[in-house]
């Protein structure tokens, strides 16, 4: 397979990702041995990047997750995202959305692809891009915390507005690189401590209010 920089990916992104080529270079060569040891990783190769297919320019809001779904079919390359067909959504996409409706009383969708999001502005970036199948977190320390440290560097030289919504305590461990940006920080979604203080947060419309502050338009969080 190949992690390319050019050509699947926004051309504002393949600069800012450049210093991380080698590191590219290096988990290529490691997808190509968990493909011959057979042991299946996901998502599917055209998703590994498909965060950074919207413009670099237009991110707004960085929100940070873990590393993708480990069910075959779910992840298509965006953090909290699943495929258009998976049923039932994940739970912790689930309460995003319940959050989403009692923070701006947006509708859920019948479906979990937050390409919407994607296009509007917001970077749904996951700290680690693949995952081996059924096995949750195999894929960390294995070389993308160095890319996406990279991206989030990137965005914060850029100068211009951005907010960061960090959910949970590994979506924390990147606030030593966020400098002066404005952070939401909250539990993370799942389960297991959404009621510890993900729910009643308001990251969406505080999102919004961080980006006026600053002079950027507001994102439309609408799921279509």
């Amino acid at each position: 397979m190949a992690l390319s920089l050019t050509g699947s990916i926004d051309s504002g992104w393949a600069h800012a990702l450049e210093p991380a080529a080698p590191q590219l270079r290096q988990l290529e060569a490691f997808l190509d041995s968990q493909d011959e040891a057979a042991r299946p990783w996901l998502p599917d190769p055209a998703h590994v990047l498909r965060a950074f297919r919207e413009p670099f320019d237009d991110v707004r809001v960085l929100i940070m997750g873990q590393d993708p779904y480990p069910t075959p079919g779910h992840p298509i390359g965006l953090a909290f995202a699943v495929d258009p067909h998976v049923r039932p959504l994940p739970r912790s996409l689930t309460n995003v959305y319940a959050e989403l409706r009692d923070d701006l009383g947006v509708q859920s969708p019948d479906h979990g692809d937050l390409s919407s999001w994607s296009a509007a502005g917001v970077l749904l970036l996951n700290r680690v891009l693949t995952v081996e199948a059924g096995a949750a977190g195999s894929h960390r320390r294995h070389g993308w915390e160095a890319v996406t440290d990279q991206a989030i560097r990137a965005l914060v030289a850029r100068g211009t507005p951005l907010v960061a919504i960090l959910w949970g305590k590994d979506a924390a461990a990147v606030l030593p690189l966020l400098g002066g940006i404005p952070v939401i920080q909250s539990p993370h979604p799942s389960p297991l401590s959404a009621r510890r203080g993900f729910f009643g947060s308001h990251p969406f419309s505080r999102a919004n209010e961080l980006l006026i502050e600053q002079g950027a338009a507001p994102v439309d969080w609408a799921l279509r």
